[in-house]
């Protein structure tokens, strides 16, 4: 008889619920992960309100640390008992994606046609890791081991929102001195501004509603802080810059008026650097976009996964230069995880990131 673990199920819209689920089976290329920490992001949320459609009974989550429990026969250079994580997108490091240098999109051209996100799995086309266990594919691809100076909370934004923050900055091109914006501090915008900060750039602004995020902002790298609710962003920053715009904008939410603001406040020839998962379509107004004559630029990012990224962002980590941690503002065991979702989904009681621990 099958050994049974709790895992955080989709059922239907509206609906994921804690439930028994078989511990997976492990093939020579997997390693089976006992999850010790992981958390949930907004993404989960989107799958939870139905805009995001994954099949029902998928057990969610894709930000996992934990301890190998089991490796496939063919893993070599790791060992059982090893505390690891894996990034939230899990490449193969064979596909053409990945050999032409884009992880984040592997398995995403096929002969049937081109699909985004091709290299997020966990709790997208395969079993995520809210849950006890964790059946991580093409293990040593994924699997990266953590410094034992590091604990769990330090490296736990390391999958998913760190990497997906950095990226909008390193996608950015930011220079040493550019002036950057980065509008909504969120969870996936806060790693943003410190990532603009960690790449050079000599002004920073961050944009949000929440009086709670804009002090986090700060705490994250940024030097100063607009509050859109009180004031108009668009010439807020141009104030700051004295007319000139900024360099890059960075754009963490995923709607259309923080598209449109971010657009509106970049410099001739600057570039917006798109992190937000969109839900409906875009429109670039003409004047914005300079009749498409501004030399601009715009970029999107997914993050990057694999086991050197996590291996590079947790050097960080360690060296001191960031400190994430204080972004965990609540925390739940598995067995609470529904209470979680509610609290995360509404956005109570300052919720920035949860810490789930089975």
């Amino acid at each position: 008889m099958a050994r049974m673990m709790k895992a955080a199920i989709f059922v239907e819209p509206g609906r994921i619920v804690l439930d028994d689920k078989p511990i997976p089976d492990v093939g020579p290329l997997d390693a089976l992960m006992r999850v010790t920490t992981t958390t949930i992001c907004g993404t989960d949320v989107h799958i939870l309100r139905g805009e995001y459609p994954v099949a029902r009974g998928l057990t969610i989550g894709h930000e996992p640390v934990g301890v190998i429990e089991k490796l496939g026969s063919a893993v070599t250079g790791y060992s059982e008992g090893q505390r690891v994580i894996a990034g939230a997108i899990t490449p193969s490091g064979w596909s053409n994606a990945c050999l032409c240098g884009t992880c984040s999109q592997d398995g995403a051209g096929t002969r049937h046609g081109w699909k985004a996100m091709g290299g997020w799995k966990f709790g997208n086309t395969i079993d995520g890791c809210q849950a006890e266990y964790l059946l991580v594919p093409d293990a040593m691809a994924n699997l990266a081991p953590v410094p034992d100076t590091l604990g769990d909370e330090q490296v736990l934004m390391c999958p998913d929102i760190m990497s997906t923050g950095f990226s909008g900055a390193e996608n950015g091109g930011i220079r040493i001195g550019d002036t950057v914006a980065v509008f909504a501090q969120g969870p996936i915008g806060l790693c943003a501004t410190a990532g603009a900060r960690l790449s050079g750039a000599g002004l920073v602004i961050g944009v949000d509603r929440l009086p709670d995020r804009l002090a986090m902002a700060r705490r994250m790298g940024a030097d100063h802080v607009v509050d859109s609710g009180r004031l108009d962003a668009v010439a807020e920053i141009m104030r700051l810059t004295e007319g000139r715009g900024v360099d890059v904008a960075i754009e963490a939410l995923g709607t259309q008026s923080t598209f449109e603001a971010a657009l509106r406040v970049l410099r001739p020839g600057g570039t917006l650097s798109s992190l937000g998962v969109y839900s409906a379509d875009l429109t670039i107004p003409v004047g914005a976009f300079a009749a498409g004559l501004g030399d601009h630029r715009i970029v999107t990012s997914l993050c990057p996964g694999g086991k050197e990224r996590m291996r590079r962002l947790m050097s960080v980590v360690e060296s001191g230069r960031v400190d994430l941690h204080a972004m965990v503002t609540h925390r739940f065991k598995l067995d609470d995880i529904e209470r979680a979702y509610e609290l995360f989904a509404h956005q109570r009681d300052g919720v920035l990131k949860v810490a789930i621990t089975p």
